[in-house]
């Protein structure tokens, strides 16, 4: 790290806190990468984030803001599954939080969630204290219900589908915070769009499961997927924002990218676990036990540290963190070596292409060919 500073190089501030409130869960995701994966911490961490913990996490927080002059922040209370805490303690949560930033700071509160117990009168208390609601659904209601299971085994969609009509009402729908889907290529691309969609949310997010080259992808046609779905998305003459696709549209422009997936943008992102401990983005679970881990604790330690820590550092240098073969690929800058979690590979590292390489280069190559033909097609129409 001495020598990127001594080059210019300086961390960018955490912008993004994910907050574990519950360590558990009332359903029974096959691919969950908190359960299913290598990483099982949460077997030893507390159910419930303790008070003095979640107390500790946001006076850290506040701390980093004033000290770097943050004007907006973002906080997540995750999971396991956030809601079993209930709505009325959720929003006591987003107010001790916000009392703890200085007044010219916007904190933005939010939950991620599975949907099953939102309620209206739930709803009705998280809106009460502003936090927004992202709601995870993986399409079609028989593609949903093969992966997004109770403990018993029984799919989730209706119960979904119901908390998600309540978030299209005028009274919740400042609340409405999108929703996450998680790709399996077996399903239809279109169909899963166009149902995602259909619930008129202000966004929406397709993640590719968290796999590595120690534990590859159980499916293959992940890029045909995306692909597909791209163009339904491209197609629709009233889409919703869908933040992959455009981060790669923006990229292909020359923008910038908001999604931890493809590009080269710094991660500002930390994670508070239900114990205190300060960890990297909890997706890297997927790779080892500990993969997350940076030694450090709310109760001892700045997130200022955390800015230190190798793989922090390594999430936030850009181009200067990819190995020799994704320095040399053509579609670097947009890429970006894909997710962090997914370059493991055992007794390597994460200096190596995604497990998905082949997959994200046929979905890249294909949209920043419709774009480009798109834009060349705009410009010779401007000077004709």
């Amino acid at each position: 790290m001495a020598g990127l500073l001594a080059g210019g190089w300086r961390p960018t501030p955490i912008h993004e806190v994910i907050v574990k409130v519950h360590q558990r869960c009332n359903l029974a995701c096959s691919y969950c990468y908190v359960y299913e994966h290598a990483d099982q911490s949460w077997r030893g961490r507390p159910a419930v984030m303790p008070s003095e913990v979640f107390d500790a996490t946001a006076e850290r927080l506040g701390r980093h803001v004033r000290d770097h002059g943050l004007r907006q922040v973002r906080v997540v209370l995750h999971g396991g599954e956030p809601m079993l805490l209930g709505a009325s303690r959720i929003g006591q949560l987003a107010e001790r939080m916000r009392a703890a930033m200085p007044g010219d700071c916007e904190v933005r509160v939010g939950l991620q969630t599975n949907g099953v117990l939102l309620t209206e009168p739930a709803l009705r208390e998280l809106r009460r204290h502003d936090v927004t609601v992202a709601v995870s659904v993986d399409g079609a209601a028989a593609d949903h219900d093969r992966f997004r299971v109770t403990r018993r085994g029984r799919g989730t969609f209706a119960a979904v589908s119901r908390a998600l009509a309540l978030l299209a009402k005028a009274e919740f729908r400042a609340g409405f915070g999108g929703l996450l889907c998680t790709v399996s290529p077996d399903t239809d691309p279109s169909a899963c769009y166009r149902t995602l969609r259909d619930f008129e949310p202000p966004a929406i997010d397709f993640l590719l499961p968290h796999a590595n080259w120690g534990v590859p992808p159980e499916q293959s046609g992940h890029g045909r997927w995306l692909t597909a779905a791209f163009d339904a998305w491209y197609d629709d003459p009233d889409p919703v924002p869908v933040r992959l696709f455009e981060s790669v549209v923006d990229l292909v422009l020359g923008g910038a990218s908001r999604s931890e997936q493809v590009g080269l943008s710094p991660a500002a992102l930390l994670v508070v676990e239900s114990d205190g401990a300060i960890e990297q983005i909890d997706a890297l679970k997927s790779a080892y036990p500990g993969a997350c881990a940076t030694g450090l604790d709310v109760s001892r330690d700045e997130f200022d540290a955390a800015l230190a820590h190798p793989g922090v550092v390594a999430r936030q240098i850009g181009a200067a963190a990819l190995g020799a073969e994704c320095s040399t690929c053509p579609v670097r800058n947009i890429c970006g070596g894909g997710h962090y979690a997914h370059r493991y590979r055992p007794g390597a590292g994460f200096r190596n292409p995604s497990v998905y390489c082949a997959d994200l280069r046929m979905f890249i190559d294909h949209a920043r060919d419709r774009v480009v033909a798109d834009t060349r097609a705009l410009a010779g129409m401007v000077t004709a």
